[in-house]
């Protein structure tokens, strides 16, 4: 789930200033220490490390690694960031903060953590399966699998096709550009039906004609859950881990329903409701509200040999991976294109890399990988934060890590 930062921002801040939070978060999950200073110490400190790069190309990638992973964490105001790469030689892992501001543990190389719309990847990917098996047809009207459900204010099923929804282009209105996010903080473990959420979208007019523009929304991918789930007659998790999880043997990977937990070691998670404001734990959160959008656990590990086999043909046909990698352009300036759960970008070096970024309340990630077999994946215990400079940061970091060309950036080899 990609969340409207600045919106769930300002509402936030607007829930601490009424005084809901520490009453609705659980027990333990209350206000903490003020954030990180933006100072500009800290921001010469990141110049230094920067400039004083060894001119070795690999040592310079490491030396500009490390020192993003230090910026998240200093002048962007994150509690703990991390980065796992891999390639065909292996991986590693390097990491900067804590997992946990009170204890200040530091972040374990195995963590697991929300990874928010990266589980777009995982929920077309099931559903090309299906279209594999003749049982989804992409350019199938919605209509076909959800008859009546995408209805009202000129949303029509009958007039959008199941690959506008994968690919952003069905101009159905994204629920979260008209949900509260105080809703969630005012009760964290509550479990959200995909409908309502759709539902609450539909009380909105398009964005656009279908197939006239693009614009990112959540609706279009809990749509698509709910067609995995009529044509199987499984939850979309269940088929998820049957297709993709259990065949690559992701182990730390799961579809958790309502379970407010992450199993295995991980990062607490944590919001920053304004820029002056004190951290709030929101770790113990329903997954629910971000559903085939935005629910998923990963570890950095499960997400990089996922995109390794999914770019290597492990998991698609070459026909359905050919679709997944049609993309169109999103109308930014950085080069960025979206295929069917799946963009790319340029590389600051030259070549494309295929990946999503994501975000949940407590995490924000980002992952991708090359063709010849270079993954990386970025997380940060912090979203949303004080901040669009996180989001750029963390994006720098995931394309020095995979412009760099080998995997060995710090200790932590496997």
């Amino acid at each position: 789930m990609i969340t409207r930062k600045r919106a769930f921002r300002g509402a936030l801040t607007l829930t601490v200033a009424l005084g809901f939070a520490a009453a609705a978060l659980p027990a333990g999950a209350v206000e903490r220490t003020p954030a990180v200073e933006r100072t500009p110490a800290a921001e010469a400190a990141y110049a230094r490390a920067t400039a004083s790069a060894p001119s070795n190309a690999a040592a310079a990638s490491d030396a500009r690694l490390r020192a993003l992973l230090h910026r998240l964490t200093t002048v962007d105001g994150a509690p703990g960031a991390f980065v796992e790469t891999r390639d065909r030689r292996g991986s590693a892992v390097l990491t900067d903060g804590v997992a946990d501001i009170e204890r200040r543990t530091p972040l374990d190389p195995d963590s697991r953590f929300r990874i928010g719309s990266m589980t777009k990847t995982f929920t077309a990917t099931a559903l090309l399966l299906l279209v594999e098996e003749k049982r989804v047809h992409l350019d199938a009207p919605v209509e076909r699998y959800l008859p009546g459900v995408v209805r009202g204010h000129g949303n029509d099923g009958r007039k959008i096709t199941v690959r506008q929804l994968l690919q952003h282009t069905s101009g159905l209105p994204d629920f979260l550009d008209h949900f509260d996010p105080r809703d969630i903080v005012m009760d964290p473990l509550a479990h959200r039906d995909p409908l309502d959420l759709v539902n609450i979208a539909l009380a909105h007019p398009p964005e656009f004609a279908p197939g006239a523009g693009w614009s990112y929304s959540n609706t279009g991918y809990l749509l698509v859950g709910m067609i995995i789930e009529r044509v199987t007659g499984n939850t979309y998790g269940e088929e998820i881990e049957r297709r993709v999880i259990e065949p690559l043997g992701l182990s730390e990977t799961s579809v958790p329903g309502d379970d407010p937990t992450i199993p295995g070691p991980h990062p607490r998670g944590y919001v920053r409701p304004g820029d002056d404001a004190p951290l709030l734990d929101i770790t113990a959160v329903n997954p629910s509200v971000g559903g085939a959008a935005g629910g998923m656990i990963s570890s950095g590990s499960d997400v990089n040999r996922f995109l390794g086999a999914l770019l290597g043909g492990e998991l698609l046909h070459p026909a359905q991976l050919g679709e997944m990698m049609r993309t169109r352009p999103t109308g930014g300036s950085d080069g960025r294109r979206y295929g069917l759960g799946l963009e790319s970008k340029p590389l600051p070096r030259g070549g494309r890399y295929w990946g999503h970024t994501g975000d949940f309340l407590g995490y924000e990630t980002a992952a991708g990988a090359t063709v010849d077999g270079r993954q990386a994946t970025v997380m940060v215990n912090l979203g949303p934060g004080s901040s669009d400079a996180q989001s750029d940061d963390i994006q720098a970091a995931v394309e020095t890590a995979l412009s760099r060309g080998r995997s060995a950036v710090s200790v932590g080899q496997r």
